[in-house]
């Protein structure tokens, strides 16, 4: 996503804070409407993950209204942090990694930026994952089931799922270098074949479950005597902060694409048409066809790669790779431009944006990512909540900087200068890391628990704080990084 030809030269930047990937975009590069930015968002929504986010909710306990809520109130509050930060891309035309060193300094912003990275990372690696499965699949449908295994050790997955998954994990590479812009055509027209799959297997369900009437019968589990009755907000709030938590990462560097966008409008209304209608489709689909598959087959199967291998027939065959090939794209744009920028920003003049792109592929095979996928309960709990307290923070410590102590000015030159207006205790703003430090904290001890790591005595305040993750953190690294600057007059 980077524009080299379009690239702002900087006088006087230092080598250790610039190169082309990381300089401000000239007015001449910014060429993006509102239309390009809506469909980017419809590249990225359309996945997997999102087909089953309101299905877990379902499995939770929620009638399916309510879990189409929960997932439309999550875009709605993630994206007004989305469109704040987005207006400093398009204003000054920056990346995610260089607005931070307004706030965390010129060194201090590769902490931020490489927690971001990190989660990107987690994401990169799900997504590979998710579209190897595909192929896995594809593959067994074909042969009839030729490439089953037992599980290897260490691995826990069979041999070929592992070969699947890296052979998926390699056509990532080959597209990371040759850059991001090479599939840009892929991204805006996979998406819509995406959204043409899904409806056709809203259809599929709708008739073989004889319509809607039955599809979404299941009441709620939380009405009076019912199995969960007055468990409710147990339920609602970790859900809802995990809604908010799946799409944090992009609110943090979201202007690593309206930086392209001719105007605020544009940055604006594209986010707010992409985002949350399509969000609220895909899941309605994945709720509507899930719960079509308890009458069908008698089992809800939310996942719809095992879906279309239980199907079965010549039409799995382009599904699955029609699914295949969304996951590619969507895992190119959401989970590669935001860790390449960020790892790139630790040292510009040696690791590019590619090199970035290749240390983002590895670092997702480590971390073992269908360990996260297939378990519910580590992805809420551990993956979606534990990640947005600490990427709340950081969004809280962005907004406060940019528009309460900056008013959206900023010193374009300084940013890429290690002794200018950002430079604070060298290199580091002290203010900025207290902040994140003690914004994290009182989410930390509820993630303990939910991995496992500690087992605190009941009743336990931070199990209660844990759910509001994203939220707490917002709100905490805001405040005290507004009255720490005012009191150190930075």
């Amino acid at each position: 996503m980077s524009g080299h030809a379009a690239a702002v030269k900087i006088e006087g930047a230092d080598p250790g804070l610039y190169n082309e990937d990381l300089a401000p975009t000239a007015p001449e590069g910014r060429t993006w409407k509102w239309t390009s930015i809506a469909a980017l968002w419809v590249g990225m929504v359309v996945c997997v993950p999102t087909y089953t986010l309101a299905g877990f909710m379902i499995e939770a306990g929620m009638a399916w209204w309510q879990a189409i809520l929960t997932v439309l109130l999550g875009q709605v509050i993630v994206l007004l942090p989305m469109m704040l930060v987005g207006h400093a891309g398009t204003k000054h035309g920056i990346p995610f990694p260089v607005l931070l060193r307004s706030s965390f300094g010129t060194a201090g912003a590769n902490v931020p930026a490489i927690l971001r990275g990190l989660v990107a990372c987690g994401w990169f690696g799900i997504q590979t994952w998710v579209g190897g499965k595909a192929i896995y699949t594809l593959l067994n449908a074909i042969s009839g089931d030729w490439f089953v295994g037992d599980a290897l050790p260490v691995l826990g997955i069979n041999f070929w799922q592992f070969v699947c998954f890296m052979g998926f994990w390699s056509i990532h590479v080959w597209f990371i270098a040759k850059g991001t812009e090479s599939i840009r055509w892929l991204e805006t027209y996979a998406a819509p074949f995406l959204i043409a799959m899904g409806l056709a297997l809203l259809a599929w369900a709708w008739s073989e479950a004889g319509g809607f009437s039955v599809m979404l019968v299941a009441e709620s589990q939380f009405g009076p005597g019912a199995a969960k009755e007055g468990q409710f907000g147990a339920v609602f709030f970790p859900s809802l902060t995990a809604m908010v938590g799946f799409w944090a990462t992009l609110a943090l560097n979201i202007p690593d694409f309206t930086r392209y966008c001719k105007t605020q409008r544009d940055q604006v209304l594209g986010q707010a048409i992409g985002l949350p209608p399509t969000m609220v489709l895909f899941a309605f689909i994945g709720v509507a066809v899930t719960s079509a598959t308890v009458v069908i087959f008698e089992r809800p199967i939310s996942d719809p790669v095992e879906l279309l291998g239980e199907m079965g027939g010549a039409t799995v065959v382009i599904a699955l790779f029609v699914l295949a090939v969304a996951t590619l794209t969507t895992n190119l744009a959401a989970n590669v431009v935001a860790p390449a920028n960020g790892f790139s920003n630790i040292r510009p003049e040696k690791i590019s944006f590619k090199m970035g792109g290749y240390i983002t592929a590895i670092v997702g095979v480590l971390i073992f990512p269908w360990n996260l996928w297939e378990n519910s309960q580590n992805y809420v709990f551990t993956w979606l909540i534990g990640y947005s307290a600490l990427l709340g923070p950081i969004a809280g410590i962005l907004i406060a900087d940019y528009f309460v102590i900056r008013k959206t000015e900023l010193n374009i030159n300084d940013l890429f200068r290690k002794n200018g207006e950002y430079t604070y205790s060298g290199g580091w703003n002290p203010v900025a890391l207290l902040a994140l430090l003690l914004a994290v904290l009182p989410n930390l001890p509820g993630f303990l628990h939910a991995i496992g790591v500690a087992k605190p005595a009941e009743p336990n305040v931070f199990d209660s704080i844990y759910p509001y993750a994203w939220f707490v953190g917002l709100f905490i690294a805001m405040a005290v990084y507004i009255a720490g600057m005012k009191l150190t007059n930075k």
